[in-house]
C-alpha cells in the first residue's frame, strides 16, 4: 500500500513537471520561432553589406562602451571592498602592511570566479580573439568573456598588476560575436563585427578612437581591407563618444603640463638611443612573462595555492613600491611622477612592473598586458630622460617627454603593434610635435625587440599552444592551406626542344602567363613567361632557331605539401605570377600554382567553409 502511494506521488510529480515544462516551454519555443522568422525576413531584405555592417557597428560600439563603463564600476567596487573598507579600521601603515594579504585574497577570488562562472576555462584574451577570427569565423564565446571581465576587475581592484585593455577588448569582441550569432551572419561579417567590438573596447577605455580602430585592424583582424575599415572606425568613434559622456574628454593617463624637446638634435641623437633601451626592455618583458609562466607550471602548487602565493608576492612588491606599481582602482599613476624621481628608482619601477605583471597573470589573476606595457615604457623612458638630464644639464631636457615616447615604443615592442603605440600617445597628447621622436623611437624599439625576441606577448602565447598567427588573419589562413588545395594539375607545358616560334603561335590560347619547360623525363628545366617571349621578339632573336630551353629561366618551386604562405613568399622572391609544383626529390613537374588561384582560395576560405579535397578546390570551377 505504501509503495503504491509512493508510486502515485512520483507519477503525479512527474506529470506536474511535464505540464510546467509544457506551459513554460511552449511560449519560449514560440518566441524562438518568431525570432528566427524575423531574422530570416531581415536577412532577406537585401540591404547592402556596407549598410548592415555600419548599422551593427553602431550597436557594437554602444555595447562596447557600456561594457567598459560597467567594467570600471566593477574595478571601483573591488577596490572599495579590498581597500577602502579596510581603511576605515586600519591605519595607512597597517593597510600597507596587510596589502600582500589583500592582494592574495583578490587573486584567489578572481581564480574562483574563473572556476565557477568560467567553469574552469582560462578565460579569453586578445590572442584568443585573434584565434577566433583566424580559425573559428569570429566565434567568441560569451560566458568565458564575461567571467574574464569580472575576474579582471577583481584582480585590478585588489591591487594586482594587470591591464584593462584585454578584458574590454574581449568583451567588445564577444558582443560583436553574439550579435552575429543572433542574426545568423556568415563568418566574413562576424569577423568584422568582432574587430569592431575590440576597437570599441580600446577606444572607450583609453579615450582613443584612432588607437582603438588601428589596434583592431592591426592586431585582431590583421588586415586594413576596405570592407572592415569603415565598420571598425564607426564602432570606435561611437564608443569614444559614449565613454566621454560618462568619464569626460580627457586622456586615460594624465599628461604632464610641460614636456617636449628643446633641440632638434635630441630627435637624431637621444631618441634613437631610447629606442634601443626600450627595445631591450620589451625583450626583457616578453622573456620574463613566459619564463614565469614556465616556472608556475612546474611549481608543486595546485588549485587555490597558486593565486594565494602569487597574490602575496605581488602585494609585497607593491608594498615595497609604496603603491606606485599599480595606482588606485582604475585610476593610474600620473605621468608627472616619472619625471621627478631618480633614474634608478624609475628603473626599479620598470623592473618591478615587469615582474609583478608576470606573476599576476601567470599566478591566477586576470587582465591584459597592454596597459602594463604603457607603464613599463613610461618608467623606462622616464629613467632614460632623467639620466640624460643629469648628464647634460645645459640641454634643459624634459624627462616627461621621454616617458611619453617610451610608452608608445614599448607597446610596439611588447605587443607587436607599432601603429597603435604611436597613435595612443599622439591621442593622449594631441601634439604633432611629439610625433617625430615618437615615430623614430617606436620603429627602432620594434626592430630591436623583434631581433632579440621574435615572439610578442600575443604571438608567444599562441605559439605555446601550437598556433601561429604572425600577422593576424592573412598569414593564419594561408599557413593552414597547402599548395595541394590551390594548384592547377594540367597547365600548358612545353618540351625543352620546342621551337620558340611554336610557342608564339599558341600564346592566344588561354590566360596562362608562365610556361614550365620540361625535359623528356618530365623534370623541370625552367620557365618561360610571356614577358620572356616578348623580349625575344623585340630583340629580333631567331625565333625559328631558338628552342624553349634556350629562353627558360630559373624559378622557385614548391611541392604539394608546402603551405600557401610559403608559396606566396617564394612568388615574391622573383616577382612571379605562378610557380611550378614539383615532386619532392625527383623534380618532376606536377602542375603550377598561381597567385590568382591562391587569392581566390583565400577569399573563399574567409567567406565560406574550409577548402576540402586536393586540387579540385581550384580546377572544379
Amino acid at each position: 500500500m505504501l509503495n503504491d502511494r509512493i508510486r502515485d506521488a512520483l507519477r503525479s510529480a512527474r506529470g506536474a513537471r511535464r505540464r510546467a515544462v509544457y506551459v513554460v516551454g511552449r511560449p519560449a519555443i514560440a518566441a524562438r520561432g518568431a525570432w528566427y522568422d524575423f531574422v530570416e525576413w531581415f536577412n532577406g531584405l537585401g540591404f547592402s553589406e556596407n549598410a548592415i555592417l555600419l548599422a551593427f557597428a553602431v550597436a557594437v560600439g554602444l555595447g562596447g562602451a557600456l561594457g567598459v563603463v560597467g567594467f570600471y564600476k566593477l574595478i571601483d567596487l573591488a577596490f572599495a571592498v579590498f581597500f577602502r573598507w579596510p581603511s576605515t579600521f586600519l591605519s595607512r601603515t597597517e593597510l600597507l602592511a596587510y596589502r600582500p594579504l589583500l592582494t592574495a585574497a583578490g587573486l584567489t577570488t578572481a581564480w574562483l570566479v574563473m572556476q565557477r562562472i568560467g567553469r574552469g576555462h582560462d578565460g579569453l584574451n586578445v590572442p584568443d580573439v585573434q584565434l577566433a577570427v583566424a580559425r573559428r569565423g569570429g566565434d567568441v564565446p560569451a560566458r568565458p568573456a564575461v567571467a574574464r571581465t569580472a575576474a579582471s576587475a577583481i584582480t585590478i581592484g585588489s591591487g594586482g598588476s594587470a591591464g584593462s585593455e584585454g578584458p574590454v577588448a574581449v568583451l567588445g569582441s564577444a558582443i560583436g560575436s553574439w550579435l552575429s550569432r543572433v542574426f545568423r551572419f556568415d563568418a566574413s561579417r562576424a569577423t568584422v563585427l568582432v574587430g569592431a567590438g575590440a576597437a570599441a573596447g580600446i577606444s572607450a577605455a583609453f579615450n582613443a578612437p584612432l588607437a582603438g580602430a588601428f589596434f583592431a585592424l592591426e592586431e585582431i583582424l590583421g588586415s586594413f581591407a576596405a570592407g572592415s575599415f569603415s565598420a571598425v572606425v564607426v564602432s570606435s568613434v561611437i564608443a569614444a563618444v559614449v565613454s566621454r559622456a560618462f568619464f569626460g574628454n580627457h586622456p586615460a593617463f594624465p599628461v604632464p603640463t610641460e614636456y617636449g624637446y628643446t633641440l632638434l638634435r635630441e630627435v637624431l641623437l637621444l631618441y634613437p638611443v631610447l629606442g634601443v633601451v626600450t627595445g631591450l626592455a620589451s625583450a626583457c618583458y616578453i622573456w620574463c612573462y613566459f619564463k614565469v609562466d614556465d616556472w608556475a607550471r612546474r611549481l608543486p602548487l595546485r588549485g587555490v595555492a597558486l593565486p594565494i602565493a602569487g597574490g602575496l608576492l605581488v602585494g609585497a612588491l607593491v608594498y615595497l613600491s609604496r603603491g606606485l606599481l599599480v595606482g588606485y582602482g582604475h585610476l593610474s599613476v600620473r605621468l608627472e611622477v616619472f619625471g621627478r624621481m631618480t633614474w634608478y628608482a624609475l628603473a626599479l619601477l620598470a623592473s618591478g612592473k615587469i615582474v609583478a605583471t608576470s606573476i599576476t597573470l601567470n599566478g591566477g589573476g586576470s587582465g591584459g598586458v597592454f596597459t602594463p606595457s604603457l607603464y613599463i615604457g613610461a618608467a623606462t623612458g622616464g629613467a632614460f630622460g632623467v639620466a640624460m638630464a643629469r648628464l647634460f644639464p645645459g640641454l634643459h631636457l624634459h624627462p616627461e617627454a621621454y616617458a611619453l615616447v617610451g610608452m608608445g615604443a614599448l607597446v610596439a615592442g611588447a605587443t607587436d603593434a607599432p601603429i597603435t603605440g604611436i597613435l595612443i600617445v599622439f591621442e593622449m597628447t594631441d601634439d604633432y610635435a611629439i610625433v617625430l621622436p615618437l615615430m623614430l623611437t617606436t620603429v627602432i624599439c620594434h626592430a630591436i625587440a623583434r631581433r632579440l625576441e621574435p615572439d610578442s606577448l600575443y604571438s608567444g602565447w599562441l605559439r605555446r599552444r601550437g598556433e601561429r598567427l604572425d600577422q593576424g588573419t592573412d598569414e593564419g589562413v594561408l599557413a593552414e592551406l597547402r599548395v595541394a588545395h590551390a594548384y592547377e594539375p594540367s597547365p600548358r607545358v612545353f618540351a625543352a626542344g620546342t621551337p620558340v616560334a611554336t610557342m608564339l603561335e599558341q600564346l592566344g590560347e588561354g590566360t596562362q602567363a608562365t610556361f614550365p619547360i620540361i625535359d623528356e623525363d618530365g623534370v623541370l628545366c625552367g620557365v618561360v613567361t610571356i614577358a620572356d617571349l616578348g623580349q625575344a621578339v623585340r630583340n629580333n632573336a631567331a625565333v625559328d632557331v631558338l628552342a624553349a630551353v634556350d629562353l627558360a629561366g630559373p624559378t622557385e618551386t614548391v611541392t604539394l605539401s608546402d603551405t600557401l604562405l610559403e608559396a606566396i613568399r617564394r612568388l615574391g622572391v622573383r616577382g612571379a605570377s605562378a610557380l611550378p609544383v614539383v615532386e619532392e626529390g625527383s623534380g618532376r613537374l606536377i602542375g603550377i600554382v598561381s597567385r590568382a588561384n591562391i587569392l581566390a582560395l583565400y577569399e573563399r576560405r574567409l567567406t565560406g567553409p574550409a577548402a576540402s579535397g586536393g586540387a579540385s578546390a581550384v580546377h572544379s570551377r
